[in-house]
């Protein structure tokens, strides 16, 4: 039963993490101007994503404009697109593997190895989206404290690099929960499976009792 509520929660995480991943790669939300020297008064805001660009005046009227040609694009953002996009499709595969896994085990009572399937793409997942997150916050932050880049040029994190680090930090969780568990589960049978056999062996040299204390001892803690 703990087991089973432990892949539930492992779900849950990979569900969750699924779902931000993917309003993460379409939020325009990765860079924000930034006010610096004291403005109180802003007139416009302006919030760069991996698909469009967006100003917002007064906090009133908001426009978003689709960027005009992929070969205009600086090639961190062409990497950070691709690298996001396969994170995606990875995620909602990931998130699928965990749900085949999870019904198998809990119908035959067998761990199955969609579960480290799942483990191990929830992983790359993870590390995928963390990648360009990270480097865009980077950038974004050298060039903040760099004082040969103007200042209307000066950007500030954007929520979507928050929504991204949240998603990536709960897909890797849920990707070594299923990871540990399989190998830990895998292990356990293992480890009933030699008991099981020396106590057969062990019939005919008089160590029966060791044995069956071994593999009784395995059992409950599987």
């Amino acid at each position: 039963m703990a087991y089973f509520v432990l892949q539930i929660v492992g779900l849950i995480f990979g569900g969750i993490g699924m779902v931000g991943t993917l309003a993460a790669t379409f939020m325009p939300q990765w860079r924000v101007s930034a006010h610096i020297d004291g403005n109180i008064v802003v007139f416009e805001t302006i919030w760069e994503g991996l698909w469009m660009a967006c100003a917002s005046q007064l906090g009133i009227r908001l426009q978003c404009k689709f960027y005009d040609s992929i070969l205009s694009l600086s090639p961190p953002l062409e990497a950070f697109r691709a690298l996001m996009c396969t994170a995606v499709v990875l995620s909602i595969i990931s998130f699928l593997l965990a749900i085949v896994g999870v019904k198998y085990t809990r119908r035959n009572k067998v761990i199955s190895i969609f579960i480290l399937a799942a483990g191990l793409s929830f992983l790359l997942t993870g590390i995928l989206v963390l990648i360009p997150v990270s480097w865009s916050a980077g950038s974004i932050i050298r060039d903040f404290y760099d004082p040969k880049v103007p200042t209307p040029l000066k950007r500030e994190l954007g929520a979507a690099l928050y929504v991204g680090w949240v998603s990536s930090a709960l897909l890797i969780i849920a990707g070594a929960m299923y990871s540990i568990f399989w190998c830990w589960r895998q292990f356990s049978s293992f480890a009933v499976y030699y008991c099981h056999t020396h106590l057969l062996s062990a019939m005919n040299t008089g160590h029966v009792i060791t044995w069956a204390l071994c593999l009784s001892t395995v059992k409950r803690k599987i």
